[in-house]
């Protein structure tokens, strides 16, 4: 059995949305602002009895409106013009084909250069820098002290430098020493 709130806002419904409609220009916001304020009216109707319940319900109607209205103002004024634009740059995480020629250009000689290392520098530098294993790791699965499995790693990465700072990339010779 329905009360007579339910009735009177099925039987108000429809224009309840269009009134709502005027003040938040979206049909879908309206139906949004209608169903809270149904909420709301209902609520507050189980615990006090309205002399004008309609009017009352479509205050909660406007309020609720102009809330949702003024909330957007102040989230819009924080969205910075152009904004899409930026977001969309930032969204492109590739790099640029100069860039990807150059960072190809570096790997295949970062290869070639650990290709040229004592095996057991080579894998303790795959380890580290590849495999994210800790120096400790590294040391175990050698068979070495933690130090010199770190002398290993960084003679390992001296190297490959070297190779690309002798070949000419300019990008790491930049950046220098990590």
């Amino acid at each position: 059995m329905r009360s007579k709130t339910t009735d009177l806002f099925v039987e108000h419904r429809r224009s309840l949305v269009e009134y709502a409609a005027s003040i938040v220009q979206s049909r879908s916001l309206a139906e949004d602002v209608v169903q809270e304020a149904w909420m709301r009216f209902d609520d507050a109707a189980r615990r006090h009895l309205f002399d004008e319940p309609l009017s009352y319900l479509y205050r909660i109607v406007r309020n609720l409106a102009l809330d949702g209205c003024r909330r957007r103002a102040r989230e819009g004024r924080h969205v910075v013009e152009g904004a899409d634009l930026v977001a969309a740059a930032v969204a492109e995480d590739r790099p640029s084909p100069e860039a990807e020629v150059v960072a190809r250009s570096e790997l295949r000689l970062v290869r070639e250069a650990m290709l040229e290392l004592p095996e057991r520098t080579r894998i303790a530098l795959e380890m580290h820098r590849f495999g994210g294993a800790t120096l400790h790791e590294i040391a175990d699965f050698l068979g070495l002290s933690v130090g010199l499995a770190h002398s290993l790693v960084v003679q390992g990465l001296d190297h490959c430098r070297e190779r690309l700072v002798r070949r000419g990339s300019t990008s790491v010779s930049r950046r220098g020493k990590n």
